[in-house]
């Protein structure tokens, strides 16, 4: 998620991560994939396996550090991120040509968008801020405060949704963006954390699980991942494009609702894909 930006940053976050893994070990959270795992003589359930199938491919602008991905009213919105390269822009699907952008001040690394009541939220990542966005104009209206690092975001029509890298996914109010409860994320071994790019569909959090090629759905009422798609197979499509494959990992969820159409991209990516769940 965080990657590609200066040593300083790298060397913090790292010491996060660790201090996460150490905490997850501690609490049983190693969060491994269910097919991975040595159980023992246990027998535990394996995730269910969300099947798709790969339709269209779009250009995208290698130079986006996509952090946030929205469709709406036949556009995409993509939140970018880099500290002195952040922006929020309008994307025309077919060609990938920005019609309009506005950009973070050098001090912010942007993360994830999302859009509601035609306002587009966009989080920072260890600002402690968010930022709200006319959405016809990409004119900021306000700036809100956060509690948390930001990662991803997404809204059920009522509730704003924040991930920060923890396992919780945390409700806010759209107006006061005061906490109205928060929700821990587990799967069949424990609590899983690194929920970046969110997704709200049909009452469920689809959530990019950073530096990995899975898309997590994830029941927003009590956090039970309740599915998983392994997208390897579109990293593997663009492998070769990528300068630094390690760190352009996927991530960039957008859904079309009336056509059903799931929208994936990844960070500096040559290509975006059109998918259809089964």
């Amino acid at each position: 998620m965080k990657t590609y930006f200066p040593p300083s940053f790298i060397a913090a976050k790292q010491l996060l991560v660790l201090a996460a893994l150490a905490l997850a070990a501690a609490c049983g959270d190693t969060d491994t994939p269910a097919d991975n795992k040595d159980t023992g003589t246990a027998t535990v359930a394996a995730i269910p396996v969300i099947n798709y199938t790969v339709g269209q491919q779009y250009p995208h602008d290698t130079a986006a550090f996509t952090q946030g991905l929205i469709w709406h009213n036949g556009l995409l919105f993509e939140g970018t991120g880099q500290l002195g390269q952040s922006n929020l822009r309008k994307v025309d699907l077919a060609t990938g040509k920005v019609l309009a952008q506005t950009n973070n001040t050098d001090d912010v690394f942007g993360e994830g968008i999302t859009l509601f009541n035609n306002k587009i939220y966009q989080l920072s990542w260890q600002n402690r801020k968010g930022f709200v966005y006319d959405a016809a104009t990409l004119k900021k209206l306000e700036e809100f405060p956060l509690n948390t690092e930001g990662w991803g975001i997404t809204h059920n029509g009522k509730e704003l949704i924040v991930s920060d890298g923890s396992s919780n996914l945390y409700f806010l109010d759209p107006v006061s963006f005061k906490e109205i409860r928060r929700v821990g994320v587990t799967d069949n071994y424990g609590y899983v954390s690194e929920l970046n790019e969110l997704e709200y569909i049909d009452g469920f959090v689809y959530a990019n699980k950073w530096r990995t090629n899975y898309i997590l759905k994830i029941d927003a009422d009590n956090g039970k991942v309740a599915g998983r798609m392994d997208l390897s197979q579109l990293k593997g499509i663009v492998q070769a494009q990528l300068e630094d494959p390690d760190n352009n990992v996927l991530n960039g969820i957008a859904y079309d609702s009336t056509s059903r159409t799931m929208y994936v991209t990844g960070k500096n990516w040559p290509a975006l894909f059109a998918i259809t769940l089964q």
